[in-house]
């Protein structure tokens, strides 16, 4: 069963991957150089505080803490797990992805994609061959997608029983509780005795759901009655795999050609998508069973410059257009809105008028706020003085949603010759919605405060910028007596590259976890302003650091003592405890120096 990635992919994949060049990739970098600064794109700030290191190969923020190595910032910018921003590294390395037997939770969801490939065929084999799939072959021929389309999107049949997957997973020997994880099967809230699980998807045509990389997450099923009280679409529920703001249908196949075109159709359903694949709109993508978020957003960023939104005609469908163009416009995508004719969709009108016909309706697809002054002078009379007054208010509201200076200017023209003002008017009107909303934007959480030592993490700074001084832990302080485990894996790391000679941050990585926390300490603690100005400054710091470790372990060994004197049974016990916890006051004296303290340490090593 494939499991958890290989260390010799990881590291080539981290070899092939500069942090400044993936960075670069997402943001745009103001220079080359060992040590690059930049606003961060984690937060919003007007003083760059967010630093890329070309020769530690890692990124840390001085304004909200987000650091580590370049797997890290795909993670935090992707918004995706360790195994994602994998996946998202070795695409743009050319590494191809080898995986090894392993336990954890790489290993849970390569089981999980496992039974969802498997059970995809399964339904899929059931579509093309069952007699119970006759209805949905029926359905499929109605709608026009014809068998080759059904084989090239996996389209599958799940019949109306109760245990149909289930009895599929026996044969398998798939535990059921993997099933429920993957999102097949449900489990009964009440006593379900010797059958607590059932089949999820029951009489529906089952359309796989894939990630950017090709891979089955989640299924879509979608009913074949035509009861009011049925829910006409099903998804998978959120599992360890599926994620349904970070899904978008077909993206997988679709991701290339926007490469090229540079612009995305987004649609609203999966047979719109597959039509207009079926038809050469091979860019096109849909949400799935959600609106569409900003992570969507993000994800078409990665591929395009812009987006023309393909929406349902009806009022449901404009006004989902309207907020789609809102979220796209705040990821600096260059937004246009595509109008078909009443009543119709995408799959509707290739069908009905042909490809020529699509083709036509996007080349006439105008610039969202185009769209959204064609339906403000529908509902308001810009005659009045009210009217061109809310007009106005509606406009800038989007407007100011952009991100861009040079955008936001193309739009306050268009704004002002469609509604007959003049653009400084409308500039004067928005300045106070970009501030307001600056400021929204500039009033971040306040950081949690660093539940660590301080100083523990003092040490490690100090330990960071002078390595060789990790010679003075190993005489004088246990590692031990570091109570943080991040403290104390850095200062291991630390210690095991004077030791080997090796990189510690090739240490770091091989020895981070899936969160990569000990990459992001690492980037916290080796980013921070120098303490002192020279080794031998760096070593009176460290000394004095040792002292205080174990004066807070002599007091509490004095305290442990006096304690124990005031319940001992006798006389004698108690005049020896105190007479111990009297020398340890001497040595505590002593601690003060490190001239007089350091015999005291070797005293108590």
């Amino acid at each position: 069963m494939a499991g958890m990635i290989s260390k010799s992919v990881l590291d080539d994949i981290r070899f092939r991957c500069d942090i400044v060049d993936v960075i670069d990739s997402y943001i745009t970098l103001p220079r080359k150089g060992t040590v690059i600064k930049t606003l961060c794109p984690f937060h919003k700030e007007k003083s760059p505080s967010f630093s890329v290191n070309r020769q530690r190969q890692m990124f840390h923020c001085f304004g909200c803490g987000a650091g580590g190595d370049v797997f890290k910032f795909v993670m935090l910018y992707e918004h995706t797990d360790f195994p994602g921003a994998i996946q998202i590294l070795a695409e743009k390395a050319g590494v191809t992805l080898q995986y090894e037997k392993g336990a954890g939770p790489s290993e849970d969801k390569a089981v999980l994609l496992t039974i969802n490939e498997e059970a995809s065929a399964f339904y899929h084999k059931c579509l093309l061959q069952s007699p119970d799939a006759q209805p949905a072959r029926e359905y499929l021929k109605k709608r026009q997608i014809n068998s080759e389309v059904a084989v090239d999107f996996m389209i599958g049949y799940a019949p109306e029983k109760r245990d149909f997957i289930i009895d599929w997973a026996r044969q398998k020997n798939y535990p059921l509780a993997k099933l429920e994880l993957a999102g097949l099967v449900g489990k009964r809230e009440e006593d379900g005795g010797s059958h607590p699980y059932y089949d999820r998807f029951r009489g529906r045509v089952m359309f796989p759901i894939r990630n950017e990389q090709g891979r089955i997450v989640g299924f879509s099923g979608r009913t074949l009655l035509q009861d009011a009280k049925t829910a006409k679409y099903v998804n998978s529920p959120e599992t360890p795999l599926f994620r349904k703001s970070h899904i978008l249908y077909a993206l997988d196949r679709a991701r290339r050609d926007i490469v090229e075109t540079r612009e995305a159709i987004i649609c609203e359903g999966q047979i719109d998508v597959i039509r207009c694949h079926q038809a050469g709109f091979k860019t096109a993508v849909a949400a799935q069973g959600t609106a569409f978020t900003e992570d969507h957003a993000r994800m078409i960023k990665r591929y395009a410059d812009g987006v023309v939104l393909v929406f349902d005609s009806d009022n449901a469908g404009r006004n989902a257009a309207l907020k789609a163009s809102v979220m796209f416009m705040q990821a600096g995508l260059a937004v246009r809105v595509a109008s078909l004719p009443q009543g119709e969709d995408p799959d509707s009108l290739i069908l009905k008028q042909g490809a020529n016909a699509f083709a036509e309706a996007l080349s006439r697809a105008v610039p969202a706020i185009d769209f959204q002054l064609n339906l403000l002078l529908t509902q308001e009379d810009i005659r009045t003085e009210i009217g061109m007054m809310q007009a106005c208010k509606s406009v800038l509201a989007t407007i100011s949603q952009s991100p861009n200076a040079v955008q936001r200017d193309v739009l306050i023209q268009t704004a002002a010759r469609r509604l007959g003002v003049s653009a400084a008017a409308l500039q004067v009107e928005l300045r106070p919605l970009l501030k307001n909303q600056a400021q929204r934007e500039a009033t971040t959480p306040p950081k949690p405060p660093d539940s660590r030592p301080s100083n523990e993490v003092l040490l490690t700074e100090h330990l960071g910028a002078a390595p060789s001084l990790i010679t003075l832990l190993e005489l004088y302080l246990p590692v031990t007596m570091i109570t943080d485990p991040l403290c104390r894996r850095l200062i291991e790391a630390l210690r095991d590259s004077q030791h080997n000679g090796g990189d510690v941050m090739q240490l770091i990585a091989e020895r981070d976890d899936a969160e990569r926390s000990l990459s992001c300490f690492a980037a916290q603690v080796l980013s921070a302003p120098a303490k002192t100005g020279s080794d031998g400054t760096h070593k009176e710091a460290v000394e004095s650091l040792i002292l205080g470790f174990w004066r807070a372990e002599l007091q509490r060994r004095r305290g442990a003592l006096e304690q124990q004197s005031q319940s001992a049974a006798d006389e004698l016990t108690r005049d020896e405890t105190m007479a111990q916890a009297s020398q340890l006051t001497t040595d505590l004296k002593r601690l003060q120096r490190w001239e007089t303290g350091e015999s005291v340490i070797r005293l108590y090593i």
